[in-house]
């Protein structure tokens, strides 16, 4: 009995593994989306909102690995703003896995220091508060684009104690990165994702870190990315680390990463222009958590959120991912409250509920 049952486990399993699409160099399409569960007439309808009410460039829908919906320009490379930090977060599992990351350590441990002193009690952050915007600390990053108009006193919040989200953060966790790595955060963009996921567009020549160092010394990690690629970041993600038949990202760092750190409640308290959002979101590590959905087809999504109008959002309910860029050149935005009406629209298109 027990090998009839183990047998009956192998073969769902790998029945599993081959019902799962992934693209290779190229997305396929799905010929039909109709008959999968996509309206047309609403495609059509959402293609136009998107055109006449929006400024974003190039959006995609995936639905079981391959397109049922595209618009714009899916191919160009552009800034992708805070979608950076969740793309850190999945290079961080690999070494967090083996031991290289401590997520424990403090920034004293770390002998971490920047152009504003920090304090004692800040020195107490862990890479762990780092990256779950809970370090306590208060000091401006070298690039703009967060909530430090919300922060509070520094010295007043313990480590740990309070969530806001602050660049000064983020662009010292990936300093931290490369230090405990001996790894460039862009090179290994390319040999743990663009490489193994086949990336169409990834160009290493155009990743840079920039920032204004009088502020801080600690230089944002910008990316680059095409819309297509994004979507493949978001694959993965959906796939629990997996791409094919390999293990990308450890399954069990994934869930670490999309585990509640910080509850809505507390972000819509910390920052009030949450509270107008009409969708709550917690926060994991560098990652937004969809909370108290009406529509089912959104439960347990998570989001990368970037300015201007960039995102890699995945709704495992209805194996879906979206991913929509605005190119900065343009200097056009979507507001925050935009870019979530716009991913709620697109799900509408999705009409099976089972």
């Amino acid at each position: 009995m027990k090998k009839v049952t183990i047998f009956a486990f192998t073969l769902i399993g790998v029945l599993s593994l081959q019902a799962q699409t992934f693209p290779n160099k190229e997305w396929s399409y799905q010929q039909d989306p109709d008959l999968d569960g996509w309206n047309t007439n609403k495609s059509k309808k959402f293609h136009r909102y998107l055109t006449d009410s929006t400024y974003i460039t190039g959006f995609l829908v995936i639905h079981k690995g391959k397109i049922v919906f595209e618009y714009g320009d899916t191919y160009e490379n552009s800034y992708i703003a805070s979608c950076r930090k969740s793309v850190l977060a999945l290079l961080m599992g690999k070494y967090v896995d083996d031991g290289k990351i401590d997520l424990n350590k403090n920034l004293d441990e770390l002998g971490m220091e920047d152009v504003n002193t920090l304090l004692p009690v800040e020195k107490k952050a862990t890479i762990k508060d780092l990256i779950s915007s809970r370090s306590g600390i208060y000091i401006k990053g070298s690039n703009k684009g967060d909530y430090s108009e919300y922060s509070p006193k520094r010295g007043t919040k313990e480590p740990g104690k309070f969530w806001l989200y602050n660049n000064w953060d983020f662009n010292v966790s990936g300093a931290i990165f490369e230090q405990e790595t001996g790894k460039n955060i862009y090179d290994e963009v390319q040999s743990q994702l663009a490489e193994t996921l086949e990336m169409e567009h990834w160009n290493r020549q155009l990743q840079k870190k920039y920032g204004d160092e009088r502020v801080s010394k600690f230089p944002a990690y910008h990316m680059w990315f095409s819309t297509r690629d994004m979507a493949r970041i978001g694959l993965l993600m959906l796939r629990d680390g997996k791409w094919k038949s390999k293990q990308v990202i450890s399954e069990s760092w994934i869930k670490e990463v999309l585990k509640e750190r910080t509850s809505y409640q507390e972000i819509n308290h910390n920052v009030p222009i949450h509270e107008n959002l009409d969708t709550d979101f917690a926060y994991g590590y560098m990652w937004w958590l969809w909370k108290n959905v009406e529509d089912k087809r959104l439960e347990n999504g998570y989001s990368a959120l970037g300015a201007l109008g960039q995102s890699i959002t995945v709704f495992p309910k209805i194996d879906v991912v979206i991913a929509f860029k605005t190119k900065s050149t343009y200097g056009r935005f979507n507001s925050l409250q935009a870019q979530v009406g716009v991913l709620k629209k697109a799900v509408r298109i999705y009409e099976r509920t089972n």
